[in-house]
């Protein structure tokens, strides 16, 4: 008798749990229904966040003007709400801007040594891409200039980059190796001055990069220089350590790398990296 009435009340105890646990289980399916909120996924853990758009200034060398138009419009358009503002130069003027605390994100010079000098205030360089030099003379070649011993002809008005600037630097080393005296009329701060004084018919010939001569096209007769005579520039590119822009800038210097801006660099004539 005593054994019946505990059977009974455990019988009872058992159909009252299942009661209870009917309407628990309805209410965790109805959880389960309910939209995640503050962009949380069903599983609690956060959604990824949409790529912001940023406005981003970024210092170049002087030979990069023409190139990195057609680079920064197609970054832009690949990333919208984001905005590129160049600020060419030579690297030397650049590196200076980044030592006294320029505001801004990202910086590619025209080689790695003024590169190195910045260590404290760049992240990772990488180099994007490469050049070389080429004789840009007068229109016509009127003094029928064809190799690099032709620019010791003290008849001919003769513009280099100052030796603090890259190509200026790149000029005297192969000069310098060929044992070539050269008496520049004038010593320019960047490249694109160079070219200039060529163009306007100021100076007879100036050593300058090939993409330069490129762009320049019927306004200056191009000597090329054997490779064996010729020096190698290397552009490296970094995001700068003092960026309010890290994360986009970062981005922007990977995208140099990628396929689209390589293509977009060599059909400037540049060489790949």
């Amino acid at each position: 008798m005593f054994s019946t009435r505990i059977n009974r009340r455990r019988a009872a105890a058992a159909v009252l749990g299942a009661a209870l646990l009917v309407p628990l289980t309805a209410c965790g399916k109805d959880e389960a229904k309910k939209p995640a909120a503050d962009g949380a996924s069903a599983s609690g853990s956060p959604s990824a966040a949409a790529p912001k758009g940023a406005n981003l200034t970024v210092l170049a060398a002087s030979s990069l003007t023409d190139v990195f138009k057609t680079a920064g419009a197609a970054y832009e358009k690949a990333h919208p709400g984001t905005k590129i503002t160049f600020s060419f130069a030579g690297s030397q003027e650049l590196a200076a801007q980044v030592k006294q605390g320029a505001p801004a994100d990202a910086l590619v010079t025209a080689d790695t040594k003024t590169m190195d000098g910045l260590k404290a205030e760049v992240d990772d360089p990488k180099v994007i891409a490469k050049n070389r030099l080429v004789i840009a003379a007068g229109k016509g070649n009127p003094f029928k200039i064809a190799a690099l011993k032709d620019l010791a002809d003290t008849k001919i008005k003769v513009v280099l980059a100052a030796p603090e600037v890259p190509v200026g630097r790149y000029s005297k080393q192969i000069l310098d190796a060929q044992k070539i005296e050269v008496k520049p009329v004038s010593q320019e701060p960047n490249v694109r001055a160079v070219l200039s004084k060529v163009e306007l018919g100021e100076a007879d010939a100036g050593l300058v990069y090939k993409t330069d001569s490129i762009k320049s096209g019927d306004k200056i007769t191009t000597v090329d220089i054997p490779d064996a005579q010729n020096a190698v520039a290397s552009y490296p590119a970094a995001a700068l350590k003092g960026s309010k822009n890290a994360e986009a800038a970062a981005a922007f210097v990977a995208w140099l790398g990628t396929p689209e801006a390589q293509k977009i660099l060599q059909d400037a004539g540049f060489q790949q990296a």
